[in-house]
């Protein structure tokens, strides 16, 4: 019998994501994205008891440059989605895929068993990942 290996989201997840406050203005968060590489930013929670949000570039691009709102004028806050999805870092990849799926999500912030936050998962990765995994067994 073919035994599956279970591969857990914290093997798979960046786990260096990039921070902002929500209080910090769009422009702030573009130069963030531009600098660091990335297409999405995690807005920290203001407290243990709060919820993780994040924006990503296609917020910003539909929030503020299509309606032709100031960048230094709008604040994250109220572009930015929350609260977001969050996936434990022990769970098993497929059922992040399928979490991920039936809410049609690209990602995920990975937490643990505390709420800390410990990275980022995308659909892309886990994908890649699974299928590398199942090539090697042929």
């Amino acid at each position: 019998m073919n035994e599956k290996k279970v591969i857990k989201v914290g093997a798979v997840m960046t786990p260096e994501v990039k921070t902002i406050e929500g209080t910090q203005t769009v422009d702030k968060a573009i130069e963030l994205m531009r600098s660091s590489g990335v297409s999405s930013l995690v807005v920290d929670r203001r407290n243990d008891d709060d919820e993780f949000g994040m924006v990503v570039v296609s917020d910003i691009a539909t929030k503020v440059i299509g309606p032709d709102k100031s960048p230094e004028r709008v604040e994250i806050y109220e572009i930015m989605t929350k609260p977001v999805l969050t996936v434990s870092e022990d769970m098993d990849i497929r059922y992040a895929v399928r979490l991920l799926g039936q809410f049609g999500l690209s990602r995920a912030l990975v937490t643990d068993d505390n709420r800390h936050l410990k990275g980022l998962v995308t659909l892309r990765d886990m994908v890649l990942r699974h299928a590398h995994e199942n090539a090697r067994k042929k």
